[in-house]
Formats: C-alpha cells, structure tokens, sequence
C-alpha cells in the first residue's frame, strides 16, 4: 500500500454499545480513525464485518512468567498472543520486567502498567513483588506511583503460613496513608484480594479497584457499590482454585477448603455484585500461570455468572476503555480495532475468531 493509502471498515462499526452509536462505515487515515471518506484517496483498502474497539484485558502480566520476570523475546510473544486474540489494550496488574520498549512498538498492544506488586514480607509469589513491612508501604507506593502509568498494585492478602490460611497484609491505617499518597501523586490503587478479611479496610481506606474478588459477602457488596470500587474477577483464573487447594491439602488444610468455597460461589459473588451495581470489568490474569490470549474465554465466563451478554461486552470493550481512560472508535482516535465475521453483540462466543486485527492503523492479522 502507498503512503496515501488509507483502509475502509465496513459493514457495522461498534462504536458503542447503544444502535445510536453503530456506524455503517470508517476510515482509516495516517493511523487515526474517520468517519467520513477522504478526499483523494487513491489506494484503499476494504475490510467488512463487526468492528469493535481494540479489546481490553484489564488484568494481565507482559515479561511475567510463573517463575518471574522473562526476557524481551518471551515477553514479545505474549503480547502477541494477546494482540492474535483481539486485545489492544492491557492494564498490566503488576510486572517486575521494564516493558518500556512494547512503547516504541507501533505493532503491539498498548500498555497500562501499576508497576511492581507490593507484597509483605513472604506473603507472594517468590521473585514478583517487592516484599516489604508496613511502615515502608507509603514509600514504595509513592515510588511505584511514580514507575507506572496511573495505578499501583498491592497484593491485599496471600497465605498466612502460621495460620495456615488466607489473611490480610495491611493494617488498615498503612493501607489508608499508601492509598491517599497514591492518589495525591494521581495513582489509582488496585489490590490482590481472595478472602474476605482484606476487603472492608481497604474499601474504607480508599481503594479504586479490588482484582479477583472472591471474597465478597452480602454485606461488603452494597459498600463496593456505594464507593464505585470496580472489581475485576479474573474467572479464567478462579478455575484454577480446585487444583491449588488439592496442591495444598497435605499441609494447609485449612487454606484448601476455603479456596475450595471461594471457587463453588465465584459465579454468584460475581453476580451479586453486578445486580448491586458493583463495575465489573475483563481481565484474564494472564502472565503468571496462565497463557496469553484469553480475553474471549473470560467475557464468556462473566456471561455463565449472569452477566448479561451485552454488558460482558462493554466490560471488555466501551465501558472497559473509559474506565482505564482511553478512546476507542472515536473520530481522531488511533486505530485500534477488532473485526468479526458475526455480531459479538449478539453471542458473545463471536470473540474467540477475530477476523481482521488493526492497530495504529495496520492491519496485522
């Protein structure tokens, strides 16, 4: 194609989730989307079908392995993978690799990064997090404001060895002046949480998101609401609970059973919190032990808990991009967009065979 060329979607542009906001048609032009043809364009470029905006993943590790930081390669093939599946945009919840570079790249997935995972000491996944005390929680979370790309990531509760369960990492009054440092350096504060004893204190102390959310119970819900904390459920990765717990049964029993009843209510937790108003958005919580480019899979899941088809759309798509504060398909934005054969609106299955992928403009699947 010549420098003058410029791509033609057509069929029905997704611009929104309202029939008011579907289109018949855009362009493509220098990279930037346009809803009216432009004048002299010699070489075009025609793709048909359902366009939707660049799928996101709002919870997902690049350069992030079950072992730790990966090399740029293996980090360059995840995000690949990711961009094959249709996501054209990741809140990276957390990543001791400098991904900087995936910046520079005009052919990759656009980048939200929280930094690296602040973990108390011995309570995280060995060689992910900085693993701190409390009285060092501000100051890491300062610094981390100060790495990522406006939001932070705590890990709220892991494994507590001489319990021999789920306990919180925080004293609330650590966790309430690392959020408010947070938020005065213009952070957003997202934290790891499967059990329920986290989830109060950090709500109260002013917390923008919780990742998982098994925990929540009938009374935390209406507070999530009240707050406007979102949750991201990560349910791909819920799947996994039965086989942790039977990994962990010898040792802490105790552990294994209640991951083995957060897993059995995860649908209705979700579900609860959807009906209460609680914002719900995708994320797959790949990177660490799950693969890359399961975006389809999860809004799939968010569906099976009751989430209706078209609003387990937007939580991967509209309302997914406004959150996190990035355009999709507006007139001027950069083109990133997905195109399908079907309506996705209509099942959302659709998602899991892209049939064109366009970032910054070029087609590249």
């Amino acid at each position: 194609m010549s420098d003058d060329a410029v791509l033609h979607v057509t069929g029905r542009v997704l611009a929104g989730p309202r029939e008011d906001q579907v289109h018949d048609e855009l362009w493509v032009v220098g990279g930037r989307i346009a809803y009216e043809r432009p004048a002299g364009a010699r070489d075009v470029r025609t793709v048909r079908g359902w366009a939707l905006p660049g799928l996101v993943d709002a919870h997902c590790h690049v350069g992030l392995d079950a072992h730790g930081p990966v090399p740029e390669d293996v980090a360059e093939k995840q995000a690949l993978t990711d961009r094959e599946a249709g996501t054209l945009l990741i809140r990276d919840a957390g990543s001791p690799s400098d991904t900087r570079w995936i910046d520079d790249r005009d052919d990759l997935p656009k980048i939200i990064r929280a930094g690296r995972h602040i973990a108390r000491t011995r309570r995280y996944i060995r060689n992910y997090a900085w693993e701190i005390e409390p009285e060092d929680l501000v100051a890491y979370v300062a610094q981390e404001a100060r790495c990522g790309d406006g939001w932070v990531k705590l890990v709220g509760d892991w494994i507590d060895r001489g319990l021999g369960d789920l306990s919180a990492c925080w004293p609330r009054e650590a966790a309430e002046a690392a959020i408010a440092e947070a938020h005065r350096l213009g952070a957003r504060v997202t934290a790891h949480c499967f059990a329920e004893d986290s989830l109060r204190d950090l709500v109260e102390a002013g917390i923008d998101c919780v990742e998982h959310a098994t925990g929540l119970t009938e009374d935390l819900i209406p507070l999530f609401a009240e707050r406007g904390v979102a949750i991201v459920p990560t349910l791909v990765n819920i799947a996994t609970f039965p086989s942790l717990a039977a990994g962990g049964e010898e040792k802490f029993p105790r552990w294994s059973a209640h991951m083995r009843r957060l897993h059995e209510r995860r649908y209705d937790t979700v579900r609860a919190a959807w009906d209460a108003g609680v914002p719900v958005y995708v994320g797959t919580d790949a990177g660490g032990s799950l693969p890359h480019g399961l975006v389809a899979a999860e809004v799939a899941e968010l569906v099976k808990a009751g989430i209706p088809p078209l609003d387990a759309l937007s939580a991967t798509a509209w309302a997914a991009r406004e959150w996190l504060g990035r355009p999709g398909l507006e007139e001027g934005a950069p083109a990133d967009l997905v195109v399908y054969e079907e309506d996705p609106r209509a099942d959302v299955r659709v998602l899991a065979g892209p049939r064109r992928v366009v970032v910054n403009g070029r087609v590249v699947g």
